[in-house]
């Protein structure tokens, strides 16, 4: 009975062989200690000229949906970009109905002269009729030059010497035209008329509206002081009103400038300013700042830093965005 006593206590003295730790105690463990957490796949770290770049591995990528597109060429008629708003036709539609009722009295009082004219040679009219007449005739002629006058010092002479003078204020009164003035940048001027123009407007800068050339604008903008040009949209299917503020790319003869279309997805707004995530190997995504120079079709003429071929996050940009400004990883450069 002792010996069998002894022997036990023996046994429970001896150590036992070690279970292993279970999937709860390794958690626990490495709950406990920071230098054991595992590292996400997403890295963000500076490159040696300080750009950002995120590295997201393949099953990442695959997770978040990400799409990449090649860049293609594109390219487009010179074009200058200016900034204008859509003129308010009030005062011309009512110097064009004075204008139109002084030239009418003016045939009226020829008309009315000469009968008289012939008449006093019967002896049939008073001279004292007849100079009457010649003196309204003199006073209605003096009236429309005056309403043609206002029109060409208000308006140009691309406007008032129109010959569809009538149908043009109509269509104005009634918004199935509009006319539109476009001002360069202080100190822009071009050496050609421009041939056309591409407008858009705050509220919508994907529906680009085509413009046709007036001439020159017969003012100075006061803000701007560049060199301004009258534009007709006619008809007028994006419904633009007086006052609206709108963006024009004027079209200018010339060679036609070289450079890329980059999808309107693929670009982020952030601290004011246009990036894209460029993809510059398998697991690599580099930041970069762009110039959206003009609108294309879906897409923004871009120039600078970015050529044919490369390729840049079309879907899942704002993603890479949001892991970016989660900082740079421990570790990492």
């Amino acid at each position: 009975m002792l010996a069998a006593g002894l022997a036990t206590r023996a046994a429970e003295r001896e150590p036992t062989q070690a279970e292993p730790p279970s999937a709860v105690t390794k958690a626990k463990a490495e709950a406990g200690n920071p230098d054991r957490k595992a590292k996400p796949e997403g890295r963000v770290r500076r490159g040696t000229n300080g750009e950002v770049v995120v590295t997201l591995e393949l099953p990442t990528q695959k997770v978040m949906g990400l799409q990449t597109a090649a860049l293609g060429s594109a390219r487009v008629a010179p074009e200058m970009k200016g900034y204008g708003r859509v003129l308010d036709a009030s005062p011309l539609i009512t110097v064009t109905a004075e204008l139109i009722s002084a030239e009418a009295a003016v045939e009226a009082s020829k008309a009315e002269r000469k009968r008289l004219a012939t008449l006093a040679g019967q002896n049939n009219a008073s001279a004292r009729a007849l100079q009457a007449a010649e003196a309204t005739a003199a006073r209605d002629q003096a009236q429309a030059e005056s309403a043609r006058l206002r029109l060409l010092a208000a308006w140009g002479p691309a406007i008032a010497n129109r010959e569809d003078l009538p149908s043009f204020a109509r269509s104005l009164a009634g918004l199935e035209s509009v006319l539109v003035q476009i001002d360069l940048a202080a100190g822009g001027a071009v050496s050609a008329a421009p041939n056309g123009a591409r407008l858009w407007t705050l509220a919508n800068e994907t529906e680009l509206i085509t413009a046709k050339p007036v001439g020159l604008a017969p003012t100075v903008d006061a803000l701007s002081q560049g060199q301004g040009f009258l534009f007709l949209v006619s008809p007028n299917p994006a419904h633009l009103a007086p006052g609206q503020v709108v963006t024009g790319l004027l079209s200018l003869p010339g060679e036609p400038q070289t450079g890329v279309a980059l999808p309107r997805s693929a670009v982020l707004r952030y601290n004011g300013a246009a990036w894209v995530y460029l993809q510059t190997d398998g697991t690599s995504f580099e930041r970069k700042a762009v110039t959206l120079e003009r609108p294309l079709p879906e897409a923004w003429f871009v120039r600078e830093l970015l050529k044919p071929g490369d390729k840049v996050v079309i879907v899942g940009a704002q993603q890479m965005l949001s892991e970016e400004l989660k900082g740079p990883d421990e570790g990492g450069e």
